[in-house]
């Protein structure tokens, strides 16, 4: 860094209010306690998900993603507790340990073209878009689509398509898919997902029944079309929704 940036780094620092910069430090705290929240989580799953920890590339990509931006009816100690959180229309921004587990599981790297169905505050999108080449994601309620659309791009998450329909019949123009990301539950792997991702490729979601039995599923392509199915975790999600 050169001198001349750092001064002007400690200048700006200067000019800013003692409100402004402790909200800062709060913030920071919060990241980084939920950070190790995800950590100890990760931990403590291990004998379910055989994973003691989670790739640096993920965590990265959680803290890189400021979460009360997605959360703007909460406070920021809401915003970063690892819990799910209401976002209108009966839907939920997901658990922050879920969100990394599920990109974690998915295998993501940097050439990746990845799909979410549902969308919901853009959370998750902007998590994989600092992971993979793009992200294509689907949501089902026009009115979160638009405002994550929104959101997205103002952000500057430029490798993010957002669209409005049923995710449960994918987006095939765009495929065939790295990955995918399913953040509703059903009671079935849906066949059009399957045939959109690419052989070899994995599908990250939760299968059973809402408000009963649920467990977190990893899906990998095979050469003959068919796919294998493992489970992973015991998860609680709201309903995968749509005409089908």
């Amino acid at each position: 860094m050169s001198k001349v940036y750092c001064g002007l780094v400690v200048v700006l620092l200067g000019l800013m209010a003692p409100s402004a910069l402790s909200e800062a430090a709060t913030l920071a705290e919060l990241q980084e306690a939920l950070l190790d929240e995800i950590r100890l989580d990760t931990r403590e799953t291990r004998g379910y998900t055989g994973r003691a920890k989670l790739h640096k590339s993920v965590m990265r990509a959680m803290a890189a993603v400021p979460r009360h931006e997605f959360v703007d009816r909460y406070g920021l100690d809401s915003a970063y507790a690892n819990r799910p959180l209401p976002i209108g229309h009966g839907q939920t921004i997901s658990q922050p340990f879920i969100v990394a587990l599920m990109t974690d599981l998915l295998d993501p790297e940097a050439d990746h073209v990845v799909l979410e169905i549902g969308t919901g505050s853009g959370y998750q999108a902007a998590v994989l878009s600092q992971l993979v080449n793009h992200v294509y994601t689907i949501e089902i309620i026009p009115e979160l689509a638009t405002k994550a659309a929104s959101l997205l791009t103002a952000k500057g998450y430029d490798n993010v398509s957002v669209k409005a329909g049923d995710g449960y019949f994918g987006w095939p123009e765009a495929g065939p898919f790295d990955g995918i990301i399913v953040t509703a539950v059903g009671p079935d792997i849906p066949p059009a997902l399957v045939q959109q991702l690419k052989v070899g490729g994995k599908m990250v979601l939760p299968v059973g029944t809402p408000r009963a039995a649920q467990n977190l599923t990893v899906v990998t392509k095979l050469e003959n079309g068919g796919y294998t199915a493992e489970e992973v975790l015991p998860v609680a999600f709201v309903p995968l929704t749509g005409d089908h």
